[in-house]
């Protein structure tokens, strides 16, 4: 198979996914060389899932936190041809007979270490919530996998559907290491524990992520069964709006389900103004200024 060849197989299994995801989408229309997100408006989880299926298709991983959020078709197909030759050059390495030069040291075949998140502006001591429960904030991190896929394994198939708007039962690895291994500076994310648990399961969670063009950011928020209705969703919007504007952000906005009458109710308390979508009667967007 020629490189062209290559270029259009891989175009094609990315608007296949595509039209899997957005079954309305006039996928003729797509200019390969602008912004895939904005031609066919695509939220954060969409283009998620997108690269999870454009993966699962042709067996090739994609690290949704090293592709832009404003990549075109090209751009993607460009990231599988570039993770398909990694994972032949590591396949090369790891054969029979490839031994390391004598001049290259244990070093130099080391990975960097990426560079640690910056640090997330949020309160460091417990906060106090109704009914005499306090919780603590704090940063997520890589290491933070197997929490969230708890928290997320825990929570009901209502308030799964509620935050994920699919029937999703367990995160995939590439979702639990994009949720997780963030930079807190174009997603931030934070966790709340309840305070004096000694599992630090986590009872909460919100993030943002910025828009393709910068200067907004999309947010979502999830609270355990058990603390819905404590204050604690309140409590951490308050806190990642801080956080958001604290890092530049102007704008933030979410999609919420129609029928999610808390949700609705708190943003309004929060001051998003809230847009109904006629060609999406089963959500409703919420924006507000920063």
């Amino acid at each position: 198979m020629d490189g062209a060849a290559t270029i259009d197989d891989d175009r094609a299994a990315v608007l296949t996914a595509l039209q899997a995801l957005a079954p309305e989408a006039n996928l003729a229309a797509v200019d390969a060389t602008r912004a895939l997100r904005a031609q066919v408006d695509l939220d954060s989880l969409d283009w998620l899932n997108l690269l999870d299926a454009v993966g699962e298709r042709l067996g090739v991983p994609l690290d949704g936190a090293r592709i832009a959020p404003d990549a075109s078709l090209d751009d993607l197909a460009a990231a599988v041809r570039r993770q398909r030759a990694a994972i032949a050059r590591r396949r090369q390495r790891a054969s029979p007979g490839n031994a390391i030069p004598r001049h290259t040291t244990l070093a130099d075949t080391t990975a960097a270490k990426p560079p640690r998140p910056a640090a997330l502006p949020i309160p460091r001591r417990p906060l106090r919530l109704g009914q005499g429960r306090r919780v603590t904030l704090r940063p997520i991190t890589a290491a933070d996998a197997p929490r969230e896929a708890a928290f997320v394994r825990g929570l009901s198939t209502a308030s799964r559907y509620k935050r994920f708007m699919s029937s999703l039962r367990e995160l995939t690895p590439a979702k639990l290491k994009y949720f997780t291994d963030v930079d807190q500076q174009r997603h931030l994310a934070l966790a709340a524990t309840a305070t004096g648990d000694r599992k630090r399961a986590w009872v909460g969670v919100a993030r943002c992520v910025a828009d393709p063009q910068g200067d907004g950011c999309e947010f979502a928020v999830t609270v355990a069964d058990d603390w819905q209705g404590s204050g604690l969703a309140g409590l951490l919007m308050r806190v990642l709006m801080h956080a958001a504007k604290r890092r530049g952000f102007k704008t933030m906005h979410g999609v919420v389900l129609a029928s999610n009458r808390r949700m609705l109710t708190l943003a309004r308390q929060l001051g998003f103004v809230v847009q109904r979508d006629h060609d999406e009667p089963g959500t409703v967007k919420v924006q507000r200024a920063l």
